[in-house]
Parts: C-alpha cells; structure tokens; sequence
C-alpha cells in the first residue's frame, strides 16, 4: 500500500508542476490564453521549438511539450484538440524518474494512484487524463 501512496504523491506532484508551469508560461507571455498556445506560437515561428520560458526549458513536439525545470524535472504533456493538458502513464513515470529523488513506480501503481485521483482526474480516452475543471 506505501507504494500506491508513492504513486499517488507522484501523480499529485505531477498535476502541481503542470499547474506551476501553467503560470510560469502565462506570465512569460501575458497573451497566451492556455499553456497548448506555445506549440501553436512554435509551429508559427513566433517563438522557438526549443528554449526557456520564465525558470523552464521547453521543447515543442508533436501535440505537446517537454518542460524541465531548473532542477532537471521534466514535465511531458500532450495537447488534446480543445487546448487540455493531457497525459498518459508513461508521462507520469518519466516526471518520477526525473525527480531528484527518484520516483520508480510501476504501472500498475499508477493505475491504482490515477483511479484513486477521479475527480479530480479525468480519463479522455484509454489510458489520457486529464485534470477536470
């Protein structure tokens, strides 16, 4: 059980970082309606694929982006059509192994961690989520 504890902290943590860099990229470019607009202000050559923004580096890629933080936390997220954050198990795994003290838990932790998180978690399409408004 102390580890779907560990997963469910990680999963937590995750949602805080994406909410942290949420603000950071809000107050780095004041007309930025959502954080999805940096692949379109990207794919515009308004700004560049790969940089920083406030105290992250990003990396735009397909239908999402890869922050780290100045402490080498990487945050990975997925765009949904409508402009959400989503993100999958793997996106949660690769956040826990970046953390500096690493976080290695399984998928079926994770699972277990994710169900236990609905609401606020939602699941837009097997194995996505989302956080709910």
């Amino acid at each position: 059980m102390e580890r779907v504890g560990a997963a469910r902290d990680l999963v937590l943590g995750y949602v805080r970082a994406l909410s942290a860099i949420d603000e950071a990229v809000r107050v780095a470019i004041p007309s930025l309606e959502r954080m999805a607009d940096v692949v379109g202000l990207a794919r515009s050559r308004r700004i560049r694929r790969s940089d920083h923004i406030g105290a992250y580096s990003y990396t735009v890629h397909g239908a999402g982006c890869r922050f780290v933080s100045d402490n080498g936390t990487e945050v990975e997220v997925d765009f949904a059509v409508d402009g959400s954050e989503v993100f999958d198990l793997w996106r949660l795994r690769c956040y826990g192994l970046s953390l500096p003290d690493t976080v290695d838990v399984t998928d079926d932790e994770l699972w277990s961690a994710v169900r236990s998180l609905r609401p606020p978690l939602h699941e837009v399409r097997p194995g996505w989520f989302r956080v709910a408004n």
